[in-house]
């Protein structure tokens, strides 16, 4: 059994709540969208990302004989739920925004209509994957718009959550717009490109620094970088430097030198000074070790000489914003408009649309959410992508997906794309929606 595939990765009132439908001969169309309450502390937007996997889960929705098996076995469940699981499959329709479009608070990125024991089952697999890599693909693009457009690599696998964890982030971290990721499965999967170094370990196990340099570089001499702070950081720098004129006669260069420790901008400096004065300007500088937007921002603002970052713990598990405030939400059922009154998560009933406008110099002005049959100027964000169980269309390459991402953050205003927490962007409920609330509440 795959446990990220299989349909029992879910929580018991999932099933408990389809038991009950069932039961009861609930099983009329319901309206379920997901969206986000509230930005968390210091963001400005998000950045959607996930939808790709949402949709392999629904196409390859089953519940295996082994899995039947044992929820029969543990008595939890009528069979009359067993029954409707041996041959469950998704057969509802799905609307979402496409993953790298920029949105906020309120906003529905992805509609799904299904039958009630459908749209229910399906609750907390499709908030696991929306959820992380939108987490994920937001705090990267942080990063991606304060690198001064210097390439970001992922080196956060071995700090994710879990296996999968770090697999998604490189995909999320990609799409947002960094350059590539040290996780190979990602390349295999996924077409990320693939990026990497050598270990500390390499360089203990050799008795002499020079050695290790010299090993790896005849080893890998289309892809050499350095790590050089192992003992002593600009020692090594002139150990590269020698080593270099030494191997010239033999056709092998250096690619790089990477700096993962200490004042990464007074190294990079002290580095790049002993490079250049050896010949080797066209070494470039890679920096890591624990790098987040924060520490990315102060160095490229002070004009530190380093040519690209890989950043990884912060990145892969959005450190400082590790979950989101999102829901997945009954909205209409059985063609009733439907809202929740909860003090502080109250939502708008029923099915709806966000239109976006923008400027005239092409930057976003205002968002406008309202009802799915009010049309309003602008764009509609949210397209459909799924019909009766099927893909409408084939997904687009990840390669497309990070241009749409780079396009929405380059029309984002200014003042959202800097990491200070500024005035929250103009996000409009319709007279329509308002008036439909009203109704609703008229009713309970």
């Amino acid at each position: 059994m795959n446990p990220s595939t299989s349909a029992l990765l879910t929580d018991l009132y999932e099933l408990t709540m389809a038991q009950a439908y069932l039961e009861e001969e609930m099983d009329k169309l319901a309206v379920f969208e997901f969206f986000v309450r509230k930005l968390p502390a210091h963001r400005n937007f998000l950045l959607a990302a996930g939808l790709e996997q949402v949709l392999d889960y629904l196409s390859e929705l089953r519940v295996t004989q082994e899995e039947l098996a044992w929820l029969d076995q543990s008595k939890q469940f009528r069979p009359r739920l067993l029954h409707y699981l041996e041959t469950l499959r998704f057969t509802g329709d799905v609307e979402a925004m496409p993953e790298g479009t920029t949105f906020f608070p309120h906003e529905p990125i992805l509609r799904i209509v299904a039958p009630l024991p459908q749209a229910q089952l399906v609750e907390s697999r499709v908030m696991n994957l929306l959820s992380f890599q939108t987490m994920v693909a937001s705090k990267a693009a942080r990063s991606v718009l304060v690198s001064g457009g210097k390439p970001l690599i992922d080196f956060g696998l071995r700090r994710a959550h879990g296996a999968e964890a770090g697999l998604l982030a490189a995909r999320a971290s990609y799409l947002a717009g960094f350059a590539g990721t040290a996780t190979v499965l990602a390349g295999m999967a996924y077409g990320v490109p693939l990026y990497g170094t050598m270990a500390h370990s390499f360089v203990l196990a050799h008795q002499d620094e020079t050695l290790a340099f010299e090993h790896f570089a005849k080893i890998h001499p289309d892809n050499a970088i350095l790590l050089i702070d192992t003992y002593n950081t600009e020692a090594a720098a002139d150990k590269v430097v020698a080593l270099a004129q030494r191997l010239h006669t033999t056709g092998i260069t250096f690619k790089g030198v990477r700096l993962d420790s200490g004042d990464l901008a007074d190294h990079a400096r002290n580095v790049r000074q002993i490079l250049d004065g050896g010949g080797l300007s066209e070494v470039e500088i890679l920096a890591s070790g624990n790098l987040d937007e924060y520490r990315l921002r102060d160095l490229v603002q002070t004009g530190a000489p380093i040519d690209s970052f890989a950043v990884g713990t912060a990145m892969a598990t959005s450190s400082d914003a590790p979950s989101l405030d999102c829901a997945y939400k009954l909205q209409e059922y059985a063609g009733r408009p439907c809202r929740k009154r909860s003090e502080g998560k109250a939502t708008w009933p029923g099915r709806k649309q966000v239109y976006r406008s923008y400027t005239d110099s092409g930057y976003l002005a205002h968002d406008i959410i309202t009802t799915d049959d009010d049309q309003q100027s602008g764009q509609p964000l949210l397209q459909p992508v799924m019909k009766k169980g099927r893909r409408l269309v084939v997904s687009p390459p990840l390669a497309e997906v990070r241009r749409q991402a780079a396009a929405q953050l380059g029309r984002l205003p200014p003042s959202l794309r800097t990491l200070e927490t500024v005035p929250a962007y103009d996000v409009r409920i319709s007279q329509a929606l308002q008036s439909l609330a009203q109704t609703v509440d008229r009713s309970l």
